[in-house]
């Protein structure tokens, strides 16, 4: 069967819709992808000062273990250097305790010979106490005698005065060697604990060579450790580096990835914008599509909406100003962020009814709504104009999207340009990375003379 010459064209808009629905599907993917560049980019970028910063720490950590190195080879070469001079002086100071014990012994035996003399100044003082009393005898005799023993009585008085003077020698000696066995005694004490103190360090003296031989193995070990991690820490220092040329290179590449997917994605949207100016001629063309439905549904409520609002400004009910305001007030803690401006409060009154009953009428309407030159939102139908949810972006970004400002290249080139209405096949971004397909007529509105932005219905393909 022959088709015709309108439902070939018909055809051709069908495929021209669905090649720049594929084609937007496509530059879906690409941003989505080249978004996932940008963010790895910047991941990769965190990743690499890190690994800058690594290296500073490394370099450090080198300089650091060849610092360490130097002192253990510094205090291995005074350890040995000293080891001699300490045993030396060990061995110094061994003789040394050795001399006082031996002292301490010597004096042992002079306490004797001090005691022995003691015992010989003990007898002489016998002796002399003997001595003294023979010559008061022989004075008593001599006297007994008289005139003739005369000269036995002049010895005896010379005897006696000799044992007096003999008594007080000894009583000196006696004296002084008392005074010396004490001393020498305090002496010997003395000694005795030096020498014990003496047998005492001689015997740590081996302890202290033990011990300065076990520090000298441990520096010895510690010298070898540093080596091990010097040479570790220029090992890694090499891998760093390396991983640092690998991450430069990867960064290049996927710079240049990422402006060659930006390339494709313009490629695309040049290829999707013909598509949808094809369909949008073939529509024009007047030949029945199925489009056409929802075209003429459109346009016949576009310009129900733009008698109404014309008449409210003529009537005072909607200020002129309001309506072309662009101060836009944010909304506080909204997000996805919503404005408010003069016009919302009409617009949610009067114009959300007549977008609901519009979007009512076929069932594959999914909306129909209002925007202004800026892609702002003053209102939308009921069903898109809930109440945000605190802390759910995703769902505020599908069920409250009046009040939003919304800018994608469709809704720009509809704003832009001038004609009766605009066709487009798109996916509609219902934010987080989701989207659905869907085909929208844009219809431009015009108030006092002035371009205000467009009426927009969206149905499903």
């Amino acid at each position: 069967m022959t088709l015709g010459t309108d439902e070939h064209l018909a055809r051709l808009g069908e495929q021209c819709g669905d090649f720049a629905l594929q084609c937007s599907d496509v530059a879906g993917f690409v941003t989505q992808v080249n978004q996932r560049i940008e963010d790895d980019h910047g991941r990769l970028e965190t990743l690499r000062h890190s690994v800058a910063h690594l290296q500073l720490l490394q370099d450090e950590a080198n300089e650091a273990a060849t610092e360490i190195r130097d002192v253990a080879q510094r205090a291995t070469g005074l350890i040995t250097d000293s080891h001699g001079a300490v045993v030396g002086a060990l061995d110094e100071i061994g003789c040394l305790i050795d001399d006082v014990v031996r002292m301490g012994d010597e004096l042992e035996g002079f306490t004797s010979a001090i005691e022995q003399v003691a015992m010989v100044s003990g007898q002489l003082d016998a002796i002399v106490r003997q001595t003294a009393m023979l010559a008061i005898n022989a004075s008593i005799e001599a006297a007994r005698a008289g005139h003739s023993a005369s000269g036995f009585a002049a010895v005896a008085s010379e005897v006696k005065r000799l044992a007096g003077n003999a008594r007080g020698a000894t009583a000196s000696v006696r004296n002084s060697i008392e005074r010396l066995d004490g001393s020498a005694r305090r002496v010997i004490g003395d000694m005795r604990s030096g020498a014990e103190r003496g047998r005492a360090a001689r015997s740590r003296t081996g302890e202290i060579t033990g011990a300065l031989e076990t520090i000298a193995a441990l520096v010895t070990q510690f010298d070898q450790q540093s080596a091990a991690i010097e040479r570790a820490g220029h090992d890694v220092t090499q891998h760093v580096a390396t991983l640092d040329e690998g991450l430069g290179a990867f960064l290049t590449r996927g710079t240049e990835n990422a402006a060659e997917l930006a390339r494709t994605r313009q490629r695309l949207d040049e290829l999707e914008s013909a598509s949808n100016r094809m369909l949008d001629q073939v529509a024009h063309s007047g030949i029945a599509t199925p489009d056409s439905r929802f075209i003429d549904l459109a346009c016949e409520e576009a310009e129900r909406l733009r008698a109404v609002i014309a008449r409210a400004i003529e009537t005072g009910g909607l200020a002129e100003a309001d309506l072309f305001v662009t101060a836009y007030r944010a909304i506080a803690e909204s997000d996805p962020p919503q404005f408010m401006t003069g016009f919302v409060p009409f617009a949610d009154r009067v114009i959300r009814p007549m977008l609901d009953a519009a979007t009512a009428r076929d069932p594959a309407i999914v909306g129909c709504c209002l925007i202004d030159r800026n892609g702002h939102l003053p209102t939308h139908i009921s069903a898109r104009c809930h109440a945000q949810r605190t802390g759910d972006r995703r769902w505020n970004a599908e069920h409250a999207r009046n009040r939003q400002i919304f800018m994608d290249r469709q809704t720009r080139d509809a704003l832009d340009r001038d004609g009766d209405w605009f066709l487009y096949t798109y996916r509609q971004d219902l934010g987080e990375g989701r989207y659905r397909p869907l085909r929208s007529v844009f219809v431009p509105l015009h108030f006092a003379g002035k371009r205000w932005g467009c009426y927009e219905l969206g149905y499903l393909i």
